[in-house]
């Protein structure tokens, strides 16, 4: 019998995005390979007053029913060090509890390390700022065409080879661009679909040109080989061919307005937003603080790798 793990965040992003497309329970559930009883029982649990599902409130009920059900543990001032150690490196209290149970270290829930937390804000300290902050909102598009750009003769997401398409294969990977606010200047954000590792190249702006020179010099710093990119159809992609033409990496494009197809780059991209906020300015950030953002990300454990993380999966799977 196959054992059954909670829902994860990037499952719940996915999950409200395919609800807003209109799609059935049983169908949501064949494209996240979860049973439909378990997508029925998420929606009936968390769903809000006005029948909608909201990934962060269903994450923050699903914590609170758990943290509930379970005793209230005491921990002396050298466990709370320990954790307040990991929390100042940016790790969330899931990932410390889960690694400091599996070295058999500590024994304590990421519902005790939340109430910390908490307790720690209201006597005016700052632990809370290093946790990842609230989704980014997205404006409904309904039926709106697809502005981007055509681009014609590229090849669709659904011909990627299988070990992109399953991730079951290190060198396959997502790539999208995150812009700042008051400048021209951004970022290519680049994630390995297996191992979870992220790269991430500073760009002067959102064109063609700067997007190729970043993308050269994220492929320059893999140690393995890439086989795919998987980006969207924004029109600072357009210029695949020359990539294509100096590597032999292949693209291959995500539907427009299919956030669900590259749910991971999403995914790290609200990662990346708890060093970057959204609405401030990239214009002062450099290469160097991109690598140093990569770094962490890459050095935290995950979920799931097994509370491995992303670097070492990367070089051993």
């Amino acid at each position: 019998m196959k054992h059954y793990t909670q829902l994860t965040q990037e499952e719940r992003y996915t999950i409200s995005i395919l609800r807003k497309q209109g799609l059935s329970n049983p169908e949501i559930a064949r494209m996240i390979g979860r049973h439909r009883s378990t997508i029925y029982r998420e929606i009936r649990r968390n769903k809000c007053r006005d029948n909608g599902y909201r990934p962060f409130k269903a994450s923050k009920r699903t914590r609170g029913r758990r943290s509930r059900s379970r005793r209230n543990c005491r921990f002396g001032k050298r466990a709370r060090n320990l954790v307040f150690k990991y929390i100042r490196d940016e790790w969330s209290p899931d990932q410390i509890s889960n690694v400091l149970r599996n070295e058999g270290r500590l024994h304590i829930s990421h519902e005790t390390i939340y109430k910390w937390i908490r307790r720690d804000r209201k006597q005016n300290g700052i632990l809370w700022t290093h946790l990842r902050q609230a989704g980014k909102k997205r404006r409904k598009r309904r039926n709106a065409p697809d502005s981007r750009g055509i681009l014609r003769g590229k090849r669709p997401i659904e011909d990627r080879p299988i070990g992109a398409k399953n991730s079951s294969r290190v060198g396959h990977l997502e790539i999208d661009t995150v812009k700042g606010k008051g400048s021209k200047d951004c970022i290519l954000t680049a994630v390995d679909r297996k191992s979870m590792k992220v790269w991430i190249g500073k760009m002067k702006d959102g064109s063609k040109k700067e997007l190729n020179r970043a993308l050269m010099l994220v492929l320059s710093k893999c140690s393995r080989k890439t086989y795919t990119l998987t980006p969207d159809n924004g029109c600072e992609f357009h210029g695949y061919e020359e990539i294509e033409k100096m590597t032999e990496v292949k693209f291959y494009f995500a539907n427009p307005y299919h956030p669900w197809e590259r749910a991971l780059n999403e995914n790290t991209n609200g990662l990346i937003r708890q060093y970057i906020p959204k609405g401030t300015s990239m214009e002062h950030l450099t290469q160097t603080d991109c690598n140093r953002i990569a770094r962490k990300l890459n050095n935290r454990p995950r979920r799931k790798l097994g509370y491995k993380t992303p670097e070492e999966c990367y070089e051993t799977m």
